[in-house]
């Protein structure tokens, strides 16, 4: 203990204290550092924020150097500033690499632009979202099927990009699917990952459309790596669901001006029905042959 306590008493009252303040201020370049340093640690997260944190503490950093070198003459002093401005140099180097290296096509950055970053998702997740669907945008041409009733299987999840799709049940029109929805997203949520499933809808393409489609396996195995773009997509999935049965739920009527309510408990009613409309004569007369169908064929990929 009185090892320890003439250590301290040493380190407290041995050292030369200052019996005389220094009259004149340092120079311009040291308080130019110590600006630097305060502005440069008000940066932000992300790669913008590391690139304005990295700047300015290294200028902070250089002028350091040069008040050790000219005014103080330490070499101890210029050594560490250095040492530091050389780190922050290296590091903006690397950050500025990462931010050019993240780039996109027109199409994925718009979608980067109205869909994920307004929800603070950053390119660098934002790019794992990507290549996990190959950096691919398919192309489906109008009156062709994206899935038929009872027949096609639910294997990926798919983004629409541009254009528009329209869902009916057996010839019945339920609503359309417009740009930034999923085109499945009931779908993916009524299976779990281990379930298969077929379509119960037929989705059309009523304009020539694009969009980006993620496989199914392969985006689990995306979620079970990064939790947080597993929660991502179940509020963006959930959200585009409750807008398609707020669609619906704008269509059903009950009696004459009364609208049925999706979200009331115990009540059911059906589609309003329309009256048939008569085929013209053309029609009439080859109603022996086949009728036109849309055209079901495979999308292409662009």
């Amino acid at each position: 203990m009185g090892e320890n306590a003439s250590f301290w008493e040493s380190l407290i009252y041995a050292h030369p204290t200052c019996a005389t303040w220094k009259q004149e201020a340092e120079g311009s370049i040291y308080h130019l550092a110590s600006i630097l340093f305060v502005v440069g640690f008000m940066g932000g997260s992300g790669f913008f924020g590391l690139l304005y944190v990295f700047s300015l503490l290294g200028l902070g950093f250089l002028c350091s150097s040069v008040w050790a070198w000219l005014d103080v003459c330490a070499a101890d002093i210029f050594s560490w500033n250095f040492i530091l401005f050389t780190i922050c140099f290296v590091q903006f180097i690397y950050v500025t690499y990462q931010v050019r290296s993240v780039s996109f096509d027109k199409e994925f950055q718009e979608l980067y632009s109205a869909l994920f970053q307004p929800l603070g998702i950053s390119l660098t997740v934002y790019r794992k979202i990507v290549l996990c669907c190959d950096a691919e945008v398919v192309t489906l041409e109008k009156e062709h099927c994206y899935a038929m009733q009872g027949k096609t299987p639910i294997d990926k999840l798919s983004l629409l990009v541009s254009g528009r799709i329209r869902v009916t049940v057996d010839g019945e029109f339920l609503h359309y699917i417009f740009p930034l929805q999923f085109l499945d997203s009931p779908e993916w949520d009524s299976l779990r990952p281990t379930e298969e499933g077929i379509f119960q809808v037929t989705l059309t393409a009523e304009t020539d459309c694009r969009y980006v489609a993620w496989r199914r396996k392969k985006l689990y195995l995306l979620f079970a790596k990064h939790r947080f773009i597993s929660r991502l997509f179940s509020i963006l999935i959930g959200s585009d669901i409750a807008e398609k049965l707020y669609a619906l739920n704008d269509r059903v009527h009950v009696g004459k001006g009364f609208r049925y309510d999706i979200r009331l408990p115990n009540f059911h009613a059906s589609l309003p029905k329309t009256p048939p409309v008569p085929p013209p004569r053309r029609l009439q007369r080859r109603s022996s042959g086949r009728p036109s169908v849309p055209n079901c064929g495979s999308p292409r990929k662009q």
